[in-house]
């Protein structure tokens, strides 16, 4: 028996070398690592990049409580209202986290509060967020 399925395309070592910045970017930011991610955006690699997940590195500093890094990144260009592949904003997973801060770093950047699937406030009111809820409006 033989298989006819094409095989999976072999990377270059070029892609292979972009393939690891992208990661390394994405790490930095769920790391809170500010220093060589903003180094990256600075040189040249893309702010809105996103995983296969359509995770960006706002949305990934955000939901991991970096409220810092993401004023600096939404000063860089990063959409803050950018949703991922589930639909979820940047401010939704603040509420669904708890982050204060974090929810108020992206009210300040200009996200909207009334986008994504739940929005941040339904997210907010769900989970008991009072805090947040009320920031939000």
């Amino acid at each position: 028996m033989t298989d006819d399925s094409p095989a999976a395309p072999a990377l270059d070592p070029v892609d292979d070398e972009v393939l690891a910045l992208a990661h390394q970017l994405l790490d930095h930011a769920r790391q809170g690592e500010a220093e060589p991610l903003l180094a990256l955006i600075d040189a040249g690699a893309p702010v809105n990049l996103q995983d296969p997940s359509g995770n960006t590195p706002l949305m990934l500093a955000a939901y991991h409580g970096h409220p810092g890094l993401v004023t600096a990144l939404a000063e860089r260009g990063a959409d803050v209202d950018l949703l991922n592949d589930r639909g979820q904003s940047p401010i939704a997973g603040a509420a669904f986290k708890g982050d204060l801060a974090v929810a108020k770093a992206l009210l300040d950047a200009g996200a909207d509060p009334s986008i994504g699937t739940p929005d941040a406030r339904a997210t907010a009111q769900y989970f008991g967020r009072e805090d947040i809820a009320a920031l939000l409006g």
